[in-house]
């Protein structure tokens, strides 16, 4: 930090000005910023949002309409096992509904909510390219294909008993 600044500097979020001087301060950055802000800290932070908006010399809105056009960023923080349902037309069809209904029971949280231990987030996808599995979720990326509730229940137990 500069001695000598007189900016908010203990409010800047730790390795953000790290992510944003990797780039020119250009507006076709913003997904490449964005991408790497939300891998390293798990969604884009307001604070983020401020200062990728000082640093590429862009409205907010703008960058807030980046990030709640594509599903990959968050707005809130995810839990440590992020469980996505496909509603994805061919997932639909085969029951994936069912699935979503069996997570939120079994977490106590609505779709798109953490859970208050930080435990488990809940999303609902789109189309994630394994049709040939139907119905399908996720947890952290792994794939778990051809699902049932009951393999929902399964799986989550098995997340919840770990550490």
């Amino acid at each position: 930090m500069n001695e000598s600044c007189n900016c908010e500097c203990s409010n800047k979020l730790p390795g953000l000005e790290e992510i944003l001087t990797k780039y020119a301060k250009d507006k076709n950055n913003l997904i490449q910023i964005l991408n790497e802000v939300q891998e390293h800290y798990g969604y884009v932070p307001m604070k983020a949002q401020e200062e990728i908006s000082k640093y590429l010399n862009m409205e907010m809105a703008e960058i807030y309409g980046v990030i709640t056009f594509y599903s990959r960023f968050s707005l809130k923080p995810k839990g440590k096992y992020n469980i996505a349902v496909c509603l994805g037309t061919a997932c639909f069809v085969k029951g994936s509904e069912k699935l979503l209904d069996t997570a939120k029971e079994a977490l106590k949280i609505k779709e798109g909510e953490t859970t208050p231990d930080g435990k488990f987030s809940l999303e609902a996808t789109r189309c994630i390219g394994a049709c040939g599995l139907a119905p399908v979720f996720t947890v952290n990326n792994e794939v778990y294909g051809k699902a049932t509730p009951d393999l929902m229940k399964k799986v989550i137990e098995e997340y919840k008993n770990k550490e």
